[in-house]
């Protein structure tokens, strides 16, 4: 699997961003920028704002006040159809439950992302393959999401993650729904990724996918960005 991207640009920056949800303040003036290649892991406390973060990165919440431009694209600027189509195109997803079209079978939910952003059904499957090879599980491809262990669905959605090759992918509790070896699997595959040069952000509650996966781990506070480290990371 082969991601090219170049070097040193930045891929996220919030500047001053603030969210209030009537009189809560999500986020707090938050300033971040994350470059290419980084490995970003959001930790905290649960109501701090970490996932108010993630939701403003992918364009799915937008602030009260603040600017917050990925992958050169000020969010601000576009519309609820702007920001389906930069969502399709520019970045992918991975959530904790996985999120998977129940009535398809493994192949048709990840090619189905290439798909809506127009690319041909016989293209599309044809690198829905290819992931689900190189993410090990191309013997399942015809296996409904039922009938799959919980790292084999977070697999499939990590594969419909990667298939419009995006700048940034995001990932929302990654390990939070699966027991202990299949989360040992997926810190493998986002470790594995991030090493060929794939942008990761992700909000985690779990201290060993951000010391195993992570470059940068911040930490936020009352919508604050309490604490940044960066980790040496040694797998």
């Amino acid at each position: 699997m082969t991601i090219a991207q170049s070097t040193d640009q930045v891929v996220v920056r919030l500047e001053n961003v603030r969210r209030e949800f009537g009189d809560s303040i999500a986020l707090d003036g938050v300033s971040l920028e994350i470059r290419t290649g980084e490995a970003v892991a959001v930790m905290g406390p649960s109501g701090s704002g970490k996932s108010t973060l993630l939701n403003m990165v992918a364009g799915l919440d937008r602030p009260t006040s603040g600017r917050v431009v990925v992958h050169g694209e000020d969010l601000g600027g576009l519309d609820e159809k702007g920001l389906a189509l930069f969502r399709r195109h520019r970045i992918g997803m991975v959530f904790q439950f996985f999120n998977l079209l129940d009535d398809l079978p493994a192949l048709d939910n990840v090619a189905l992302a290439g798909q809506l952003t127009g690319s041909p059904a016989r293209q599309a499957r044809k690198r829905a393959l290819e992931l689900l090879d190189e993410l090990g599980i191309a013997d399942r491809k015809d296996i409904y999401p039922a009938a799959l262990s919980g790292g084999e669905r977070q697999r499939v959605a990590v594969a419909r993650a990667l298939m419009n090759r995006p700048a940034l992918l995001l990932a929302d509790e990654p390990t939070g729904a699966l027991d202990s070896r299949s989360g040992e699997q997926v810190m493998d595959l986002l470790l594995d990724l991030n090493q060929i040069g794939q942008t990761l952000l992700m909000v985690t509650h779990d201290e060993r996918l951000a010391e195993r996966c992570a470059s940068r781990v911040i930490e936020v506070a009352d919508g604050r960005l309490a604490r940044q480290r960066t980790l040496e990371r040694t797998a």
